[in-house]
């Protein structure tokens, strides 16, 4: 069964080609409705030929008579037909010499107050129901499995209501208009549609198909992307019209040059000869023994499905799930790869080492074009590298049997922006976008369909609350449900977590709907079922994986640990500032460096001061996230240099990048995703699993000629009053990780703290689900304080629960369940690139504001900051806008602003000092706030003194 071509169609007259569909307001000109509806029909037949991967066609696919033949013919047929609700009174009327032209082929229609309670995409929807009983019989249950996708091709399904508001409203919709008209031209559109893609013939086959709520989204995605592109005029223009549509979507689709998906190629090499291949090792590095099994373990799954990988920090994770991911898209049909991290520095950092291992990349038609690459944050225009990408892209040589090819990759205009990154074929993000897709959101159609072709990277899993857990869960149930393959790295993941994610994915790759809210009526319940997931409680063992594809229990591989382990003495420490410097004095006399990390970036700050004063200025370096964006960029960029692995002691110029006697104050940007190495970790008291985290920076890797003080690894536990029972912590460190997470932790620590020595890679599990677990632990003296603390911890968790519900996305339902009002109380468009986005999944204040930051001259004039590597003391204009290499240096100049300085009086003076009217020209800076400081940092904002420094970053008095 093959569809009939677009362009054998009969072009309408008479009524049914008056009716139009888009306008230009500046020259008049307009597009016929018919000819849209083809050319979105036409995009549609295309982006399914070449552009979905064959694990989104799958999906569509399932429960069709004719298997993907049908997924093409109903998904060509959906866009083809998804602007029928133009033709009616209530649309057409809005362009008077257009409603004129059709008035005059007797169209009738006249203003009316309720045409805005008419939107054309529900209108759509309604006739179509109305079509599809009259023509082909189909009861409005089975209808609306398809027309809901017609409804919600503006990004939101409407809800019950919605469609009774647009019954109720026959004359707008045109169906009580004599001689019945605009009923007739309805029938001649869906009609001629129907025939021209061949849907007609398949639709009386279609009768008792259950379509998956995951097939309904995809196909709102398809159809929303083809009516993007297809309303794009620089495509389609619209006085172009003597071509025939196969000549039109040619000359369209070339100029778009869309990517094509990744086809993977499985290695067929051992597990070492594919990291021999992929990843640039040491000569003497050997694969390690969890990214062997994860490489195994991905190519023993029945199918791929959701693969846990739990191994201590610096054991190569991201590669062992890069190499995994291989395995997953070959045998899956996905398109691509997404990596989602925590924070936007550690996607920057992840973005240079995916495009490394993409340069290494086999494709099973690299002739077909360029495969499309994103950074997927708010600020990704601003990341060089990716810039660059945008700007020219990337050749690079790959493998392919033997055959040396080239593989271009880039990143495509198209596919910018916060609704289509994730539509890329490789993207590096924050784990917002993943979230989002969890998030009652407009559009959140279009995050299903990015991620529904790829195998997803979750990196370091730990690292999320409660809040954010939720989000976590039911993007992972989504994600089940499309059969999409996961991967979930951390070196310190609680067994709970462990277990909700894996029962989480399973819950949507199972056919069984989604469970419902109990009844009040209570019935005998039978026996409980022996629960699949127990094994997957407390320790399990470390390393180790476990893998699900919902169709048995879960599988758990425990590994052995690579031969690498370190031995570390915890001790307490003081917590005094001059007690810890005068301390680091004597401990690094001979040498070695030295890792302090508060928990809040005031204890940073105030503590480097000190450390200043009694070490010295050059020893003593400060990390934290109050820095300008190309500051702390800087920043990280410096400690991976001074402090990164072995290799990286010696400049290209012979001289030593490490420094002698050096100490770095940082808060938590320290202890994740940066390969960094201290010979000495003094650290406030946080939850255990961060603990070890930053930990994990000590004696990270085999270095010769450490000081014989520090030869051996040292962790001090400071932000603590240790003479209190039980030992409290400070108050900041309350503030930030509440009290009951603190106690558990030094619980769980004190056997260290009281001498016994600890083997690091062989406590992280124990100790994790030790801290985590239900059992009560602490000395007896503890119990009641611990008892307060965690009734306080619940109340919150409940709370925090209760909230990420109000916006949480339900998950799958029964196959045939219409996807009408999926989207009710939706917090309309929402992104990462907006501070109300991300504090709707992370829960953070959604006041919480980035300024840009610039600096008042002594003569008045404004400038850039005078530091900057490019573009530094430049004048900026005020009446007008920057040129864009300008707009782009002060774009970069980002800081977030503190709690105390996010209440509406303040953010008024802000943009009352920094008003600059003719920069609202600029795309990137039209909006924006702009900090201005004077020649020395400083700045008056109410009763707040603000200061700016490279040294110590932002601060408020």
């Amino acid at each position: 069964m093959t569809p009939v071509h677009l362009n054998t169609g009969k072009v309408p007259v008479g009524p049914a080609a008056s009716v139009w569909a888009k306008s230009k307001r500046d020259d008049g000109s307009w597009l016929a409705l018919w000819r849209h509806l083809d050319d979105s029909a036409a995009v549609a037949g295309r982006l399914w030929d070449e552009w979905l991967p064959r694990a989104v066609k799958q999906v569509i696919s399932a429960g069709l008579p004719a298997g993907e033949e049908d997924g093409r013919v109903l998904a060509v047929w959906l866009a083809g037909i998804h602007d029928v609700g133009k033709a009616t009174p209530a649309f057409s009327i809005q362009v008077e010499h257009l409603a004129d032209r059709m008035r005059d082929h007797g169209l009738a229609m006249r203003p009316d107050p309720d045409r805005k309670l008419v939107p054309h995409s529900t209108a759509g929807q309604v006739l179509l129901e109305d079509w599809l009983a009259d023509i082909y019989g189909l009861e409005k249950a089975d209808a609306q499995q398809f027309t809901v996708v017609v409804g919600g091709h503006h990004g939101v399904p409407p809800e019950n209501v919605d469609l009774k508001i647009v019954r109720d409203r026959a004359s707008l919709l045109g169906v009580r208009r004599a001689p019945e008209v605009w009923r007739e031209v309805q029938r001649q559109l869906l009609d001629r549609t129907a025939d021209l893609t061949g849907a007609s013939e398949r639709l009386p086959h279609w009768r008792g198909v259950r379509l998956s709520q995951p097939a309904q989204a995809l196909l709102m995605g398809v159809v929303i992307v083809a009516d993007w592109i297809a309303s794009n005029d620089d495509l389609f223009p619209y006085d172009v019209l003597e071509l025939d549509q196969q000549e039109r979507l040619k000359a369209a689709w070339d100029e778009l040059d869309l990517p094509t998906p990744w086809q993977a190629v499985e290695s067929t090499g051992t597990p070492a000869e594919t990291f021999a291949a992929r990843f640039e090792l040491p000569d003497e590095a050997v694969i390690r023994p969890v990214q062997q099994a994860a490489v195994e373990l991905a190519r023993s799954m029945e199918e791929p499905g959701l693969l846990v990988i739990e191994a201590p920090m610096g054991e190569g994770k991201t590669e062992a799930a890069l190499a995994a991911a291989e395995v997953f898209a070959a045998r899956s049909g996905a398109g691509g790869v997404f990596v989602a991290l925590p924070t936007r520095a550690t996607s920057d950092a992840m973005f240079s080492r995916v495009l490394s291992w993409l340069g290494r990349l086999p494709d099973a038609d690299v002739e077909r074009g360029a495969h499309a690459v994103a950074l997927a944050h708010g600020k990704s225009r601003l990341n060089e590298e990716f810039h660059e990408l945008l700007r020219k892209g990337r050749s690079v040589s790959v493998d392919v049997d033997g055959c040396a090819r080239t593989q271009e990759l880039a990143a495509h205009q198209w596919l910018m922006g916060r609704k289509k990154a994730m539509l890329s074929s490789f993207v590096i993000g924050t784990v917002d976008q993943l979230l989002f897709g969890a998030l009652k959101a407009r559009h959140v159609v279009l995050r299903h369909l990015g991620m529904a072709g790829k195998v997803v990277i979750i990196d370091e899993a730990h690292a999320y609350d409660v809040y954010m857990s939720e989000y976590l869960d039911r993007a992972l149930e989504w994600l089940g449900a499309y059969r999409t393959p996961v991967i979930v790295l951390s070196a310190t993941l609680p067994a709970q977590r462990r277990k909700a994610m894996v029962e989480a994915y399973d819950r949507g790759r199972s056919d069984r709907p989604t469970r419902q809210r109990a009844s009040v009526r209570r019935t005998p319940q039978p026996e409980a079922a022996p629960d699949p997931y127990a094994a997957l409680d407390g320790d399990i063992g470390y390393p180790v994986l476990v893998a699900t594809s919902g169709n048995a229990r879960p599988v758990v591989r425990v590994t052995e640990p690579s031969s690498r382990t370190i031995q570390v003495i915890v001790d307490r420490a003081d917590d005094d500032p001059v007690a810890l410097a005068q301390m680091l004095r004597v401990e690094l006399e001979d040498g070695g460096c030295a890792l302090v990390v508060r928990n809040t970036v005031r204890r940073v700050q105030e503590t480097a001061r000190v450390f200043e004063q009694i070490l010295g200025k050059s020893r003593v370096s400060v990390a934290h996230s109050r820095f300008l964006a190309p500051d702390r960029a800087a920043n990280d960029r410096w400690l991976r240099d001074s402090f990164g692995p072995p290799q990286q002691d010696q400049a290209d110029d012979g001289l030593a990048r490490r420094p002698r006697g050096h100490v770095v104050v940082a808060s938590q940007v320290a202890e994740q995703s940066l390969d960094i190495d201290f010979d000495l970790l003094v650290t406030d008291l946080a939850p255990v699993d961060l603990v070890l985290q930053r930990m994990g920076r000590l004696h990270r890797h085999d270095r010769a000629g450490r000081p014989d003080r520090v030869a051996r690894p040292r962790c001090l536990i400071t932000g603590v009053d240790w003479a209190c029972m039980p030992p409290e912590p400070v108050r900041g460190s309350v503030t930030v990780y509440k009290r009951y997470p603190l106690l558990r932790a030094l619980a769980v620590l004190k056997p260290f703290l009281d001498g016994e020595p600890m083997q690091l890679q062989s406590r992280i599990a124990p100790l994790v689900q030790d801290a985590y677990g239900p059992d009560d632990i602490g000395p007896v003296e503890w119990q009641s304080a611990l008892f307060a603390a965690r009734e306080e911890f619940t109340r919150m968790q409940k709370d925090k629960r209760k909230k990420a519900d109000s916006f949480r996305l339900a998950g799958p339902a029964q196959a045939g369940t219409p996807l009408i009002g999926w989207l009710r109380a939706n917090v309309g468009d929402l992104g990462d690139d907006d501070p109300k986005g991300r504090a709707q999944v992370r829960d953070t204040p959604a006041e919480t504001v980035e300024v840009l930051v610039v600096m008042r001259r002594s003569d008045g004039t404004l400038a850039t900051v005078p530091w900057l590597d490019k573009h530094s003391d430049m004048e900026l204009p005020v009446d007008q806008p920057p040129p864009p290499q300008l707009a782009r240096t002060v774009a970069s100049c980002t800081l977030a602003l503190p709690v105390e300085l996010s209440g509406l009086p303040v953010l008024e003076e802000i943009e009352r000092l920094g008003c600059m009217p003719g920069w609202r020209q600029s795309p990137l800076l039209d909006e924006q706030l702009v900090l201005i400081l004077d020649e020395d940092g400083r700045a008056a904002i109410l009763d707040h003194m603000l200061h700016y420094d490279r040294r110590f970053g932002f601060r408020v008095t």
